[in-house]
């Protein structure tokens, strides 16, 4: 009798990639330092992380399905997948990271000129520059194509002028990916794509402080800062066919900040829960109605988790991701919301310490969790924005301010 059609799938699967699981093992055992294991990309720079940047950056692995020559790995989605189980086994994480890697990159594989190409990608590929996002401004934030910073042009080079706010890690940035108005006559139509320099003459970052404690965010303002007319990515007044693409990329990026909560609370809540509310006799939660809400999100999380890897592999294909993106980002900011509730109203009292003693580390990253967990609904386009896209763009429905006005 055959075997099971599941099993007889695993089985192609394990004899399909297993001269690529050797390989990625093998070197995973000689270029990953085992003093990082089970720490995340976010840790103290030290000298073994410093290493460690270096060898995937030189490998191409921590952007393993870009072109070769651009610096990627060149890998198959089915390597890639290979990949991230065998780091995960060791406890390796992937260095390689930033808006260059989930936003800007992607969209200049699509988009950009060659040179563009050659000039940007590799060293986003090692992982030597930083890129921060100029789109949001002070009068232009769900409707973002009202922006109004201005790029003029002087002959041979732009000339901007005007403020981005929301800017994340702009005062960190060696270059910023902005949308500017290049034509003032019409709105869509009007905005461009600029690649600013963030060293130049007339750029300055101010931090804001968030109810977290920390300033991951910055007003970002433009003074008759020059700009290369080569800098220009896609057609004049084109911008905001290459603007939609990056959000999709962006959401898909931002949909993974589900399980954040799990690298800021490093305890899965179960466990937490059996330490500061207790066991039943059966050994189970304590608490009969936490214990339920606790098994509802988790599985929640596990089938949004596995439904982001699949989406995550589809959009490797040529397709890239779609407006199911949408429905991505806005399921990961309401899990990352909810689970963050939950770590404080499993900790009582302990949840909501701000510093000092007598809270843990775990317990401070709770609270502060708590306070950034809320702002995941509106970065990346607000809830509103995403029902907006899924009504329209995946239902089908009519968009009810056009309707409005034909009446």
């Amino acid at each position: 009798m055959d075997a099971p059609v599941a099993e007889r799938d695993l089985s192609r699967r394990n004899s399909a990639d297993s001269p690529f699981r050797a390989t990625a093992r093998d070197w995973l055992a000689r270029n990953f330092p085992a003093a990082l294991a089970g720490r995340s990309e976010d840790g103290p720079d030290t000298d073994e992380a410093k290493a460690w940047k270096q060898r995937m950056g030189e490998q191409g692995w921590g952007v393993p399905t870009w072109p070769v020559q651009y610096g990627g790995g060149g890998l198959s989605a089915a390597e890639a997948r290979v990949l991230a189980e065998e780091m995960k086994a060791i406890g390796a994480y992937n260095p390689i990271g930033g808006m260059g890697v989930m936003m800007f990159g992607p969209t200049l594989l699509e988009y950009g000129t060659e040179e563009q190409k050659q000039r940007h990608l590799p060293p986003i590929v090692r992982g030597e520059l930083r890129w921060c996002q100029g789109f949001s401004e002070p009068g232009a934030g769900s409707d973002l194509a009202s922006l109004s910073t201005r790029a003029e042009d002087k002959g041979d080079h732009w000339l901007v002028n005007g403020q981005k706010i929301w800017t994340s890690g702009a005062h960190l940035a060696d270059w910023c990916f902005c949308l500017v108005r290049t034509d003032t006559t019409k709105k869509h139509e009007g905005i461009s794509f600029l690649l600013i320099d963030m060293r130049s003459p007339g750029v300055e970052t101010r931090p804001i402080k968030l109810i977290a404690g920390n300033s991951p965010f910055c007003e970002t303002f433009f003074t008759d800062v020059k700009v290369p007319k080569e800098n220009l990515v896609g057609p004049l007044n084109g911008g905001w066919t290459f603007a939609k693409r990056l959000l999709q990329h962006e959401r898909s990026g931002l949909a993974g900040a589900a399980g954040a909560q799990r690298a800021a609370v490093k305890r899965p809540l179960p466990l937490m829960a059996k330490d500061y509310v207790g066991e039943d006799e059966q050994g189970r939660i304590a608490d009969p109605d936490l214990r339920h809400r606790i098994i509802n999100y988790e599985m929640d999380l596990k089938a949004f988790q596995q439904t982001a890897e699949r989406a995550a592999l589809e959009s490797k294909s040529n397709s890239g991701p779609s407006a199911a993106t949408s429905i991505m980002k806005n399921a990961g900011s309401f899990l990352r919301r909810d689970g963050a509730e939950l770590a404080v109203e499993i900790m009582g009292w302990r949840g909501l310490g701000w510093e000092g003693e007598p809270f843990t580390e775990d317990e401070l990253a709770a609270t502060r969790l708590l306070g950034s967990s809320k702002a995941g609904t509106i970065a990346g386009g607000s809830q509103e924005v995403q029902y907006n896209i899924i009504a329209k763009r995946i239902l089908g429905l009519p968009d009810p301010i056009s309707s409005a006005a034909s009446r």
